[in-house]
């Protein structure tokens, strides 16, 4: 292999190509890439779909594209141009965006869906290498993919132009998710499964609730406040004034009571015991961030209240253990 096509130098060309589409995001096109991005958000807001399509390479490109899209919400499919042509338009609706993907800007395939597209007044998107191209004449907005060489030896195969086709779409994917607003939480919905689906978790899922929560009054003897701590099995026990949560007994707080006060500590009751002023979590927060609280302040369970500080559950590390998210 001659020193020109080495692996580290074919890295190096698509890295290359990124800092050009980088810098060119940052020049002129960043209005275009604005108008893109509009022109997504008007789609969602008529209830319309993204349709994403492209051919050979590119076509694996658009795919990743409206996978993106749709899981940062914005409904997208993919749409193979050759199979659009033989009845597949019908995907197609009236207020659905077009993004197209063709690095010449010439696909005969995809030229073809032009008219239609135009008939029934869809918006396009393209990514094009070419901008003076027939498609790119042809989009309403035409964002620039081009690459001072592809990585490929012979200067043919797609490289460095999809890489930099991936990665236009994901800056539109994410750019368009953040004028939305779009949350944490709302990811968490689109990706209930797997490792990620875990990590995703609420508190409310994975929070001991009901019967499970240990419960005390302040009024309750010692004596009985260790044995709801042993039955419940969470080294904690909330204590309950009216409804509301007063504080909280630990472990930690039984232990250093006796070490301090010995067999006489048992004579007191919870609310001489407990701490007032326990950690707190709302059970609609994401069950990653009770486990940040719980690695900074070396705790190992947090009182899920709501608005009224009302006692909802408990989390405790060994759920979040027992879901993999540790």
């Amino acid at each position: 292999m001659s020193a020109e096509h080495t692996p580290s130098r074919l890295v190096r060309m698509e890295a290359d190509a990124l800092l050009a589409l980088a810098e060119r995001l940052e020049g002129p096109m960043a209005v275009d890439f604005d108008r893109a991005v509009e022109r997504v958000l008007a789609c969602g807001q008529a209830r319309g779909r993204i349709v994403v399509t492209g051919m050979g390479k590119s076509g694996i490109v658009a795919q990743k594209i409206a996978a993106t899209l749709s899981s940062t919400g914005s409904p997208a499919l993919f749409l193979h141009p050759a199979e659009a042509v033989h009845g597949d338009l019908g995907m197609i609706v009236e207020d659905d965006l077009a993004i197209a993907l063709s690095a010449s800007g010439e696909t005969e395939e995809i030229l073809r869906l032009l008219a239609t597209l135009k008939r029934m007044g869809n918006a396009l998107i393209s990514f094009v290498c070419d901008m003076k191209s027939t498609l790119a004449a042809a989009s309403d907005v035409a964002l620039d993919c081009s690459v001072p060489a592809e990585a490929c030896g012979l200067g043919l195969a797609p490289t460095a132009s999809t890489t930099a086709m991936l990665a236009l779409g994901d800056a539109l994917a994410i750019a368009v998710s953040l004028r939305k607003g779009f949350r944490a939480e709302d990811f968490a919905a689109l990706h209930p499964g797997g490792k990620l689906g875990k990590r995703l978790s609420s508190v409310r899922q994975l929070m001991r609730s009901g019967d499970e929560i240990p419960r005390v009054a302040p009024e309750t003897p010692m004596k009985d406040v260790i044995y709801e701590m042993s039955r419940k099995k969470l080294g904690m026990t909330t204590v309950e004034r009216g409804g509301r949560l007063a504080g909280i007994i630990s472990d930690g707080d039984l232990r250093r009571l006796l070490e301090r006060d010995g067999p006489d500590g048992l004579r007191k009751t919870a609310g001489e015991v407990m701490n007032p002023s326990p950690k707190t979590i709302a059970a609609g927060e994401m069950a990653v961030r009770g486990l940040h609280t719980m690695e900074e302040k070396k705790i190992t369970s947090l009182i899920v209240v709501d608005g009224e500080e009302r006692i909802e559950g408990v989390l405790h590390l060994h759920d979040l253990w027992r879901t993999e998210l540790i």
